[in-house]
């Protein structure tokens, strides 16, 4: 591997999030060395063993199964995605007590050997999360921050891209807020080929929003439906990785704590960053009107009641 440079990724949390984001960074090519870390060490392995015999056709990848946080030394990234997952009928938020407890056992051995890293959170509800995590780094330098609406911006443009007949990449709008159930769509700067979104003859306010209701409710249906996301997600965490590991400074919307966007302050939401080596580089100025401003405040207050 002497003419890779060495970049080093690791899972917190090898579930079903986990090991699927772990398949999408190995098929990548991304990460010379991952480092899956859990309770359960004999699961575990069966999972490196399996990851390594897809190896023959793919670049090669040092795997390590672990329950010694200390194998984190030297990591470029870690993916925080341990915890309990989300229920039929239960809301992100509902999952905020028994996952805070979990941030704050795992948290701290992460970053006593890891302080450099770039800490991924992904584990529900990832805005409340994102924010202790970053009260017990005490550093808000951008370094931990989690997925955010990154997914939700993804179903968005899906489900806009379907009415409007254009490929979903060329749809540059962004869902923003809280991952859950009070984010709101960031219409008024959205752009479609340099032109308003809102000012193409085939735009349509009552579809837009109707595309907005399906990305915001597709969680729950995925849930009820096979009992859990993670194909998306997967995707999602390497694209992440990926400017990471490429300082490609891609602008994402992604949570972290917020120093007076908009007015909102001292709470984790999305909104649009770039994302390079260092993690967050730098937070974009949005346009927003009145109405989505409101939305951002609400979002804020909804999330600020658990964070407590």
């Amino acid at each position: 591997m002497s003419h890779r440079s060495i970049f080093k990724v690791a899972i917190v949390g090898c579930g079903r999030v986990g090991m699927t984001a772990a398949y999408s960074i190995i098929t990548s090519g991304l990460a010379t060395d991952l480092v899956l870390v859990g309770r359960d060490k004999a699961k575990l392995e069966g999972e490196k063993l399996d990851l390594e015999h897809a190896l023959p056709f793919l670049p090669d990848v040092n795997i390590v199964a672990t329950d010694d946080y200390a194998d984190l030394q030297g990591t470029d990234v870690v993916i925080f995605a341990a915890g309990a997952a989300q229920e039929p009928g239960e809301t992100r938020l509902d999952l905020a007590k028994k996952n805070l407890a979990l941030v704050d056992a795992l948290v701290p051995k992460i970053l006593e050997h890891a302080p450099h890293t770039v800490l991924l959170m992904v584990t529900n509800p990832v805005d409340v999360l994102t924010n202790r995590a970053n009260e017990i780094s005490g550093k808000y330098n951008g370094r931990v921050f989690g997925s955010g609406t990154l997914l939700d911006t993804a179903r968005f443009r899906f489900y806009l891209s379907e009415f409007l007949d254009v490929n979903p990449r060329s749809i540059h709008t962004y869902i923003l807020g809280e991952h859950g159930d009070s984010s709101f769509p960031a219409l008024s700067g959205a752009t479609l080929g340099g032109a308003k979104l809102t000012e193409l003859p085939a735009f349509s306010h009552e579809k837009a929003m109707q595309s907005f209701e399906q990305a915001r409710s597709a969680a729950y249906r995925i849930i009820e439906g096979k009992g859990a996301t993670y194909y998306a997600i997967g995707t999602v965490l390497t694209q992440i990785v990926k400017s990471i590991q490429r300082d490609a400074r891609t602008v994402m919307p992604v949570s972290h704590p917020l120093k007076d966007f908009y007015g909102v302050s001292d709470v984790s939401l999305s909104v649009p960053c770039i994302i390079g080596r260092r993690g967050i580089e730098k937070v974009m100025p949005v346009q927003l009107d009145e109405a989505e401003i409101e939305q951002l405040h609400a979002s804020a207050e909804a999330v600020r009641a658990y964070q407590q």
